[in-house]
């Protein structure tokens, strides 16, 4: 290769991911995780790029024919100057075996001058469809779990301790919270299929989605009542649970950052984070992180609130956390990679919850 030709092709690589897991790499249906790393331009104008994965799988004899596939992939906006990007596909319903792979840009959108990503070739094995559907470089398959269990624990431990403090049967409010907390993961999964309805047929399986507002709204109405059932306060109940929930949603985000989930859109800005939404690493707007921090400030202040005021009437602090909560959300939302489904609903959303966040804040300070 000449050194003209070296300057035309950026470094690149291609991964076949790995199940991580011997006892489920066997099992049907099987897939191939492809994984191409590349660099984004230096300069110019946002462009998609779209890349060619071919196969071929590796044969017992000269007798047996090869499988083979040839699947194209698009990323629809690299950035200029945003660094690193890795595009994962995954090939599904594939003969398993050991499969010969390459990726090759064909649409590089590349002007005079600049450097086109070269090809890149690797050998690897197939595995478990629904592990490599939610592994790619950059995601890791237990965080979610492990920081949003992390945030239950947390959430109900600091509702036992205020709830002891109100006075209230410690064991019935954590009974009633755990419970409350299943119907919500119910709530959150449902609540996503209804803003995704092309995604409804995989509903059950693990990367079908799960929404907090969901969450919030199957909770909410499951200790409402479980306290009328019980004979709980349900304001005083609402608010000794409203620290310890904004407090558990902080620690979860997290979890969101490093599973995969509710990605930020792609940057080129020096304050973005590399991560990944499952399919595309690159450069982000951390918006996982900046919701993180909205929910735990305003966990501390319902956390003051409660021990500190005392507010009266009993749940205008589970309101007013919620509702400023929701209303950050809003604010974050345009920096989320996600469309949105209506033109004015997060407006409106917005005024309502700044409007209901402000009453509550008079309401507390009386």
């Amino acid at each position: 290769m000449s050194p003209e030709e070296a300057a035309a092709v950026t470094p690149t690589s291609l991964e076949v991911t790995a199940t991580g897991c011997a006892a489920v790499e066997d099992l049907d249906p099987q897939a191939i995780g492809l994984s191409y790393t590349f660099e984004s331009p230096p300069d110019g104008e946002p462009g998609p790029v779209t890349i060619r994965f071919d196969g071929v799988r590796r044969t017992d004899g000269p007798t047996t024919p090869p499988e083979r596939f040839s699947v194209h992939e698009t990323v629809a906006k690299v950035v200029p100057d945003s660094g690193r990007i890795t595009l994962t596909r995954r090939v599904e319903n594939v003969l398993a075996g050991t499969w010969d792979v390459t990726a090759i840009v064909e649409d590089p959108a590349a002007g005079p001058g600049r450097p086109s990503p070269a090809p890149a070739a690797s050998t690897g094995s197939t595995g478990f469809a629904p592990v490599l559907r939610a592994r790619a470089p950059g995601a890791r398959i237990g965080a979610w779990p492990a920081l949003v269990g992390l945030g239950a624990v947390v959430a109900l431990v600091l509702q036992a301790v205020l709830a002891a403090r109100a006075t209230l049967s410690v064991p019935a409010a954590l009974l009633l919270s755990v419970a409350a907390c299943l119907v919500g993961l119910v709530g959150a999964r449902l609540y996503y299929i209804a803003e995704h309805p092309n995604r409804r047929r995989g509903w059950m399986s693990a990367s079908a989605g799960l929404c907090i507002q969901g969450f919030v709204l199957a909770a909410l109405g499951t200790m409402l009542v479980g306290a009328a059932v019980l004979g709980f306060p349900a304001g005083t109940l609402l608010d000794v649970t409203a620290p310890g929930l904004l407090f558990g949603m902080a620690i979860g985000r997290v979890g969101c950052l490093f599973g995969g989930c509710c990605a930020g859109r792609p940057t080129a800005s020096r304050w973005g984070l590399w991560s990944s939404d499952r399919r595309l690493g690159v450069r982000r707007v951390p918006t996982q992180l900046f919701e993180s921090a909205t929910a735990g400030v305003i966990g501390v202040g319902a956390l003051l609130s409660v021990v500190l005021v005392a507010p009266t009437p009993h749940g205008a602090v589970f309101v007013g956390a919620l509702a400023t909560y929701t209303f950050g959300r809003q604010m974050l939302f345009p920096l989320r990679n996600l469309p949105r489904n209506t033109r004015y609903g997060r407006q409106l959303t917005a005024v309502v919850c700044l409007a209901v966040a402000m009453v509550s804040v008079l309401v507390i300070a009386a």
